[in-house]
């Protein structure tokens, strides 16, 4: 649905002369997806990340059913907030690998899946404390091991006592989720930083030299998340009727957040584009293509709203599976 929107527009780019290409217009759009979309998402996560990590140290400080539905409530907040704003791949996130210490998927060997488990059976204290957990895999660090320690086997074990090891792991990971939030938000919130490299493109911007790169940069987040979506969300456990079909590789199968985070993510893209106003840099005969877009992210956000979150049940049967094969088919 997103890829005729940005091939549209891409080969409006690449055909056009420089002249017709206005800059000012580029500048505005840029600066609309900035402040509009990215700070914001950014901001959001910062502060899902901190209310996590508060309510991860409350469940290890007094272990209740109350404090751990808090937590999982606060993993839930953290993991929308994170998928609203993860279709940005390109900035300070691609840096000191902070992309996949927040969310390392998909984990296609389950290689991350072990080492998390290891570290639990081996009650490894590295993993407790910010400078250990740092050292360790990627896969260790962020969202897919949080759930584990909040849903995977033993769970339980975060309610047994006080200031547990499981609990300490899972409060350090909220911590590093956190910190991380934090770097992204203050690298994209100053003043001279990412964001002004951004907005202001130039021949001695080290990001973008001209508009037309800058252009070329923001569609290029629009494109990559389509292909994400149905590539790295969908395609990892289901690739259509006929195929073998991998539930339990699902994102956020356990925690049953599957489509909630994939409705996010499409969520995402539809934002970004309105945000920045993308539809004025189409020639006005080319525009109603957004509101087709627009339409179809509507109601693919609304199909995966009413899928079953259990994901063997969402795959067993034909009106259920019907839906993820309309996600499928328009991602």
């Amino acid at each position: 649905f997103l890829c005729s929107f940005g091939t549209a527009l891409a080969q409006d780019v690449e055909l056009m002369p420089p002249p017709p290409l206005d800059p000012a217009k580029v500048r505005t759009v840029m600066e609309k997806a900035v402040d509009g979309f990215i700070r914001p998402g950014y901001d959001a996560f910062r502060d899902s990340g901190t209310a996590l990590e508060g309510k991860m140290a409350a469940l290890c400080a007094t272990p209740s059913a109350d404090t751990m539905a808090a937590a999982k409530a606060g993993f839930a907040d953290a993991a929308e907030a994170w998928a609203r704003i993860e279709i940005v791949r390109v900035g300070p996130v691609i840096e000191q690998n902070r992309f996949e210490r927040v969310l390392y998927y998909p984990d296609r060997k389950g290689l991350g899946l072990r080492q998390v488990q290891r570290y639990l059976s081996e009650r490894d204290e590295s993993v407790t404390t910010p400078a250990g957990l740092q050292a360790k895999s990627v896969a260790a660090q962020g969202f897919g091991a949080l759930e584990y320690v909040l849903y995977g086997k033993d769970a339980d074990d975060l309610l047994s006592k006080r200031d547990g090891f499981r609990c300490r792991y899972g409060a350090a990971i909220a911590g590093n989720i956190a910190k991380i939030g934090t770097e992204l938000s203050d690298a994209w919130d100053a003043p001279d930083g990412t964001a002004r490299h951004w907005k202001e493109p130039g021949p001695d911007n080290p990001v973008f030299r001209d508009e037309r790169e800058a252009l070329v940069g923001l569609l290029g987040i629009l494109v990559h998340a389509a292909e994400a979506i149905r590539d790295q969300r969908i395609e990892t456990f289901y690739k259509g009727p006929d195929n073998a079909k991998f539930p339990r590789t699902a994102i956020f199968w356990r925690s049953g957040l599957t489509w909630k985070s994939i409705a996010d993510n499409i969520a995402a893209v539809q934002t970004l584009m309105s945000k920045a106003g993308m539809s004025d840099l189409l020639p006005p005969d080319q525009r109603s293509i957004t509101g087709s877009i627009d339409f179809i992210a509507k109601s693919m956000v609304r199909v995966a709203g009413n899928i079953d979150p259990d994901i063997e049940k969402a795959l067993a049967g034909d009106a259920q599976r019907g839906k993820v094969d309309y996600l499928l088919l328009n991602g």
